[in-house]
């Protein structure tokens, strides 16, 4: 039953308001989102939201600066580079699988507030303190953003097929028409490319990406 902008909860405000946006996106994804469905699923009218959030805009604003405050960054700024790297990134996972949807949000739109920026701000001080010069430095962020993204929506695209992924398939018509296209390496590793061990791919590719970055010129 949608709660009253009256209850115990309290009053309407912009916080209750980006909440609800969250719920919805992760139910119902980004595109269901209006102000007139989160003003439904609180229990209120339409026009009240705009005392609070000026319009749509607005309001996914509200949900990225949201996402990037709920990052709980412990990362050191004492330990070594490398450690201060796969705290980060680990982080970022955690807070893309809390919400996938939502974070999604965040990658498209610019952040409008010093909120927003602070995990930024966070990330660049760790690979600048490391010697990389500055656009180097942007570079390796980007490129942990779109890693960290990449993981997040192929483990997502798994879960979200369930039985119609390559477990339910007729393995032996698979194989056969595997042969046919003389796509043996395709066919010799059919057992594993089933297998999903989200937590240890993460881990080998941040693994991968902290030995290149180490392999990079830095200064001093």
């Amino acid at each position: 039953m949608p709660e009253s902008a009256e209850s115990p909860r309290g009053a309407l405000s912009r916080q209750r308001i980006i909440r609800a946006a969250v719920e919805l996106i992760e139910r119902d994804g980004s595109d269901a989102v209006s102000m007139r469905r989160v003003a439904a699923a609180l229990g209120v009218g339409t026009m009240s939201l705009y005392n609070h959030v000026p319009n749509k805009a607005a309001l996914l604003d509200g949900v990225a600066e949201f996402i990037m405050a709920d990052m709980a960054f412990a990362a050191d700024p004492d330990a070594a580079w490398q450690d201060q790297t796969r705290a980060l990134a680990r982080t970022f996972r955690d807070i893309a699988l809390r919400y996938p949807r939502s974070v999604l949000v965040v990658t498209t739109r610019q952040p409008r507030s010093t909120v927003g920026l602070q995990p930024v701000e966070i990330a660049l001080a760790a690979v600048r303190k490391a010697g990389f010069d500055d656009r180097v430095a942007v570079r390796l962020v980007r490129t942990f953003v779109g890693f960290i993204l990449g993981s997040l929506i192929h483990q997502v695209s798994v879960a979200e097929a369930g039985t119609a992924g390559l477990d339910a398939v007729d393995k032996a018509a698979l194989v056969a028409a595997l042969e046919q296209a003389q796509y043996t390496n395709v066919r010799d590793l059919l057992p594993v490319l089933a297998e999903h061990d989200h937590d240890g791919d993460f881990e080998f590719g941040l693994e991968l990406l902290i030995g290149a970055m180490q392999s990079l010129p830095r200064d001093g």
